[in-house]
């Protein structure tokens, strides 16, 4: 969906973090990363929450490009694409990594 049409990469890392700074949508991803092509309705029968409300963090985490879907009848089934958890996790290493490199230089010269 709109994961590879969002204009950068810092676009794309943007939209997965905000996505995944909600704990039912991390839970949704859990979920669909255990039980690929489970409807809303089984994800809904796991939660709190309505099945509606459900729908709302599955868009969400589409626009994220998180997740898929593909309709079977009158149910949509959604799958996990790890793409985009795969560029997070890239900056994040880069970021542990310049904070490596800094406290290196810092053990460096505290021990001078």
């Amino acid at each position: 969906c709109c994961w590879g049409a969002l204009s950068s990469p810092e676009a794309r890392v943007d939209a997965v973090f905000a996505a995944l700074a909600d704990p039912t949508r991390r839970h949704l991803v859990e979920t669909l990363a255990a039980h690929p092509g489970t409807s809303a309705t089984a994800l809904a029968s796991d939660l709190p929450i309505s099945r509606q409300a459900v729908s709302k963090h599955l868009q969400q985490l589409g626009r994220a490009g998180l997740v898929s879907s593909r309709r079977s009848g009158r149910e949509a089934h959604y799958e996990l694409d790890p793409r985009p958890l795969a560029d997070a996790a890239a900056w994040i290493a880069t970021v542990g990594g310049e904070w490596d490199r800094r406290l290196g230089g810092l053990q460096r010269l505290l021990e001078r």
